[in-house]
């Protein structure tokens, strides 16, 4: 329920940060040239993002000086929803913006992993990978318009393929290796790939997963794949041991030609993102290279304020959008931070000592690790840590609590600027979140983002203030998808955000917009779990749990880092130990190791909607102990009885 008092107030940014903001720069500047009166306030500058949409994008496209061999004919040639047309006319590169006036010796990124010390990398040395895995993926054939998938973890090669991928209009998508086979079957097969990169396996958690079998099997049920490279980054694919009908990484990147930039539509297609599965297959999201390169240099300039000599950090894996969002920061001159494994191991200090060596200055994770800091009494500044570089902490992946910002203001400091944020893959962004010029409030998100017509309405579509309704964009926004691959019609993304309010996107968040400009998040409609990076829909692990043949239907919730799972047994079947293990095992292979459950429960009968429907989040909700009144209408179920094993539990445990 929405509040009642104005809530604390945790930080206030000072006089001189607003002054070094580059949004104050962005806001006098449009004052400046546009002659729009935005100064007083960021709400002023907001108010006008949205009431000349047209005007705002522009100006981003001026104050940003993007290029466009062939310059767009207008900015917006068309509001409609879907089928907004952005810059018509206009020829870019998204990877050509990424590199422009990156001096060689400059800083572009640092990595680590549980296989690889901490290292560096310049701007010279990743145009140069760039340049020769561009080379190696023409020589394969690569051409503009194909699709190359990447079955990688965070790691520098994984930026550079992407890179070079982009830089000859070619389609990139990646999955975390962490993925089983069907999920990334699933995922790439939709888009029919003509190249695969892969690793032959991965450590996590301190053991090593070898992913050559699986490999192999992506060969043989993605019939598109013409060419196989991978990656020796475990060290187990050497010599005779490695796949067959592979080509080396080395060989890929043996010869280097000059690196050049295809020039391409704004609505030509940069990637490939899914969404979470939670009903049938991953739908395949497809943006624009245009729309992205906009909504990026917007977000990460003037939201995330990342400048020369900051050093940018968030927890990720290739198969979150949030990858692609760090991506994004090279389009600024900050530098970034990648990692690869278990943020657990050995301990929860392990991201805070990356901080620390790093000299991070940006600290991007989830609301689920800041909860397992808390309960695990995690010191970020302990140990001999130094964090003096820390200015800011990002939370995104689900709401964070109120309790997770007085942790951070108790145990990471004071004068932190910590903003949580809320978007999506659907639109690889976030349209709530951090403004560096405005205080935080304990719970809430500091302001809707620029150029974002984030509204709460009601049912019959009316804006609401101070009050709980669905998340809607009421105009559109330059990286919302151009299209979803194979949905020739049209008809699957129309279904997915348009059905409820014709012209509008839903996003199936509920929110609510405070009378002073801030938001608070309730929580998805949707039931997508996302636990250390790797999003998975509940479809995918029901899937994988209904393939044994005792399991006759289940249900699954993440309850802040508890992640149960429910299961219906065939009549006179027991949940044995044997049961439970083979259920794991199932999900860990055909899921993710991160998705198996943190227990398994034999419960009589899943509740369900009259339509069929499991009902996800409002057991969530029981669980969390809300009263199962307000948590789920009894009228509307199936069976509604269903239910009282939840509440009992909550009673039980509580």
């Amino acid at each position: 329920m929405p509040s009642e008092e104005e809530p604390k107030l945790l930080w206030t940014p000072s006089a001189e940060r607003i002054e070094s903001a580059t949004l104050t720069r962005f806001a006098r500047w449009v004052q400046a040239t546009h002659g729009v009166d935005v100064t007083d306030s960021y709400d002023a500058l907001h108010r006008w993002s949205v009431d000349d949409l047209a005007g705002f994008w522009h100006s981003v496209y001026e104050f940003f000086e993007v290029t466009a061999s062939t310059p767009p004919r207008t900015t917006l040639g068309s509001t409609d929803m879907p089928g907004a047309e952005w810059f018509p006319g206009a020829t870019l590169s998204y990877a050509e913006h990424l590199f422009r006036g990156k001096p060689d010796s400059a800083l572009a990124l640092q990595h680590a992993s549980e296989l690889r010390e901490l290292d560096w990398m310049t701007w010279g040395e990743l145009r140069d990978l760039t340049a020769r895995i561009a080379t190696g993926l023409k020589f394969l054939g690569v051409e503009p318009g194909d699709r190359v998938v990447a079955y990688i973890p965070n790691i520098p090669e994984a930026i550079a393929a992407f890179l070079a991928t982009a830089s000859i209009g070619a389609i990139w998508s990646s999955c975390s290796p962490d993925f089983g086979v069907r999920s990334v079957v699933d995922r790439f097969a939709q888009i029919e790939p003509k190249v695969l990169l892969a690793v032959d396996g991965y450590r996590y958690g301190g053991k090593d997963f070898d992913r050559r079998e699986t490999i192999a099997q992506l060969q043989s049920e993605i019939p598109s794949l013409e060419h196989t490279v991978v990656l020796d980054y475990l060290g187990s694919g050497s010599g005779s041991d490695a796949p067959a009908n592979t080509t080396s990484w080395r060989e890929l990147i043996r010869q280097q030609e000059p690196l050049e930039f295809a020039q391409l539509p704004f609505d030509h297609p940069l990637w490939v993102l899914y969404s979470s599965g939670t009903t049938g297959l991953p739908k395949p999201i497809v943006h624009g290279q245009g729309g992205v390169l906009l909504e990026h240099l917007k977000l990460m300039n003037l939201h995330l304020d990342a400048q020369d000599g900051d050093r940018v950090f968030w927890f990720t894996t290739t198969g979150w959008m949030m990858w692609n969002f760090l991506v994004g920061v090279l389009l600024t001159e900050a530098s970034i931070v990648l990692f690869d494994g278990n943020p657990g191991t050995p301990t929860l200090d392990r991201l805070w000592d990356l901080a620390s060596e790093a000299q991070v200055t940006t600290f991007g994770t989830s609301a689920s690790f800041i909860a397992s800091c808390m309960k695990e009494g995690t010191e970020p500044r302990g140990g001999g840590r130094d964090l003096s570089a820390l200015k800011a902490v990002g939370s995104t992946g689900s709401p964070l609590a109120p309790e997770g910002f007085g942790w951070i203001y108790d145990h990471v400091g004071a004068d932190t600027w910590l903003f949580s944020t809320s978007g999506g893959t659907d639109v690889v962004s976030a349209f709530v979140g951090g403004v560096p010029t405005l205080p935080v409030y304990l719970g809430e998100l500091q302001a809707r983002a620029l150029g974002a017509d984030v509204q709460a309405w009601d049912p019959e579509g009316n804006a609401l203030v101070n009050a709980v309704g669905e998340l809607v964009l009421a105009q559109p926004l330059p990286s919302m998808p151009v299209f979803f691959w194979g949905d020739e019609d049209g008809q699957r993304l129309h279904e997915s955000y348009f059905d409820t309010y014709p012209g509008v996107w839903r996003h199936g968040d509920w929110i609510e917009i405070t009378d002073r400009g801030t938001a608070v998040i309730y929580g998805r409609s949707d039931s997508t779990i996302n636990r250390g990076g790797i999003r998975m829909g509940t479809s995918e692990i029901y899937r994988a749990v209904l393939a044994e043949d005792d399991v006759v239907d289940a249900l699954v919730v993440d309850v802040d880092g508890w992640m149960p799972l429910f299961v219906v047994l065939r009549e006179g079947e027991a949940l044995t130990d044997e049961l439970t293990a083979r259920i794991k095992t199932r999900i860990r292979t055909d899921c993710s190791p991160r998705h198996v459950p943190s227990e398994i429960r034999a419960i009589a009968e899943v509740p369900r909607t009259l339509s069929g429907k499991v009902l996800e989040v409002p057991v969530k909700r029981i669980l969390m102990g809300q009263p199962v009144d307000q948590a789920a209408s009894r009228d509307s179920l199936a069976n509604p009885a269903a239910l009282d094993v939840f509440v009992a539990m909550v009673s039980k445990d509580g």
